[in-house]
């Protein structure tokens, strides 16, 4: 009777032991499967597809810091086209200019003023004058913060009779801004001053 009770303590305690095991190793799948269920979500959502020409394309989400050069150069050169390319129409002139001062502080407005003042959007459009730009190469200080900038443009002035060529040099510091819809980039041009603007040629057409 002894030997039997012996063999029922040995045969529960082998159980016990087994089942031990089984719940031990399955804590761990559970573990192991929850980690690679959140690593797999966390490399997903760095990820974004892109249809293009019918195509998938995977990109690649990063930091912000290392866009800070191309976002803050594509931020200068949309200020500047916006703000130079110019048609003898005054709801476009107003449109662009609109579209220009959400990408700067009172700095750009104060310019706008001054031309406007002087009479400068009013002779082109009585005079039938197109004004474009071309942004040459814009030079960023990340080392800082605020980012200096000098931007480095050509400009044409296209009137009735000649197209006038012109050197634009300008320079500013940005600021980090919440995003919208209106400033995609982020960022705010402040203390925006024109260093050189000077004619360069006149051809006749």
């Amino acid at each position: 009777m002894f030997k039997k009770m012996k063999n029922i303590d040995t045969a529960f305690r082998q159980m016990r032991t087994f089942t031990m095991l089984v719940i031990g190793g399955c804590i761990l799948i559970c573990c192991f499967a929850l980690y690679k269920s959140f690593s797999l979500v966390y490399k997903m959502q760095s990820k974004v597809y892109i249809l293009a020409n019918g195509k998938a394309l995977e990109a690649y989400a990063s930091d912000r810091k290392d866009n800070i050069p191309v976002e803050a150069k594509d931020h200068v050169r949309t200020f500047h086209n916006l703000f130079f390319t110019l048609d003898p129409d005054d709801k476009a002139i107003q449109a662009n200019i609109t579209k220009a001062l959400y990408l700067a502080d009172g700095s750009a407005k104060r310019a706008y003023d001054d031309l406007k003042e002087n009479g400068y959007y009013a002779g082109l459009i009585s005079g039938n004058v197109n004004q474009t730009i071309s942004v040459d190469s814009v030079r960023i200080d990340i080392n800082e913060y605020p980012y200096r900038f000098r931007c480095y443009a050509t400009q044409n002035i296209i009137r009735p009779t000649t197209i006038t060529t012109r050197t634009l040099v300008t320079e500013g510091s940005l600021r980090n801004v919440s995003r919208s819809d209106n400033n995609p980039h982020g960022f705010l041009i402040e203390k925006w001053n024109t260093v050189e603007n000077r004619d360069i040629k006149t051809v006749n057409r």
